[in-house]
């Protein structure tokens, strides 16, 4: 599949400030089964620099600094990508149990970002909860391959949790979306992340787009008219990082268009920064996936 893909974020600010500082990251990641192309940032008002490197993730970050009195900024990124179906073999894969896949983890010599030495502990949103561990160990067990005990995550958050936009903000504790079971996709991952690191299992963040419109005949993912965060579970050497989204039940495929991949969301926020003013700042983003096959 084929896609154009078109992020436009405005912020405006109640009283003029003197001075933003940004931190964006809207392009993609090198990832598996996907080439990106004609990558575009266009920025308004226009800075006298933008700094682009890597994260601190796997993830793409773009820094600029507005040194000008404005009231409002704006944020486009363009791209085309053209994402591969799912290698035939990971819709059946097992993969090692869990208890062998903690050691195989713990024991590989890696430390790069996507090394799954670096999603298996805590970080600063998926921090340990014994309530969420305790649930989880009603669905695993040390025996049971990875693959099944993703998938076994996965639909049990679809089918015990509502999505809910008005339930939770970006900062709600994880927590507090898993007692009141609703919340939006990123309080799912989160929780699913919480839930296989407690057993072992590591667990990242993906930050990414959905499809907007469906095939025919089919129904519309929830979560595609924004942006949209699924897990990524290492399944072992074999597999390596195969993506499961808990807000639809199901792998990550042709409709998931990735981003970037860390700890949890605040490795891969797709924009954050200060600025210098007494007012107050509010943001407006607007998504679309268009195919193009």
């Amino acid at each position: 599949m084929r896609y154009s893909v078109s992020h436009i974020t405005t912020l405006k600010y109640a009283q003029a400030v003197s001075m933003a500082q940004f931190n964006v990251r809207l392009k993609p990641a090198p990832w598996n089964g996907q080439v990106v192309s004609d990558y575009k940032l266009t920025l308004d008002p226009s800075p006298s620099q933008v700094v682009e490197g890597q994260g601190g993730y796997h993830v793409n970050e773009a820094r600029f600094a507005l040194r000008e009195v404005t009231s409002q900024v704006q944020i486009e990124s363009r791209f085309t990508v053209e994402v591969e179906p799912l290698p035939f073999f990971v819709e059946d894969a097992a993969g090692p149990g869990l208890a062998e896949l903690r050691e195989r983890a713990m024991k590989k010599p890696d430390l790069s970002d996507l090394a799954p030495a670096s999603y298996i502990f805590a970080s600063p949103i998926a921090q340990p909860q014994h309530e969420i561990a305790r649930w989880a160990g009603s669905l695993l067990n040390e025996a049971m391959p990875v693959m099944e005990a993703g998938r076994a995550l996965m639909s049990a958050i679809h089918g015990e949790f509502t999505f809910d936009a008005d339930a939770t903000e970006t900062d709600t504790p994880p927590i507090e979306a898993f007692n009141r079971r609703h919340g939006v996709c990123q309080d799912f991952s989160h929780i699913m992340i919480i839930a296989a690191r407690a057993h072992g299992i590591p667990a990242a963040y993906v930050s990414g787009y959905l499809r907007t419109l469906p095939p025919p005949g089919q129904e519309r993912l929830v979560g595609a008219d924004a942006m949209h965060a699924w897990v990524n579970l290492w399944c072992g050497e074999e597999l390596g990082w195969v993506g499961f989204d808990p807000t639809n039940d199901k792998l990550a495929d042709t409709d998931h268009i990735f981003l970037g991949m860390g700890r949890d969301y605040s490795d891969v926020a797709p924009l954050d920064g200060r600025f210098r003013g007494a007012g107050t700042q509010a943001m407006y983003a607007s998504v679309d996936v268009a195919p193009l096959d």
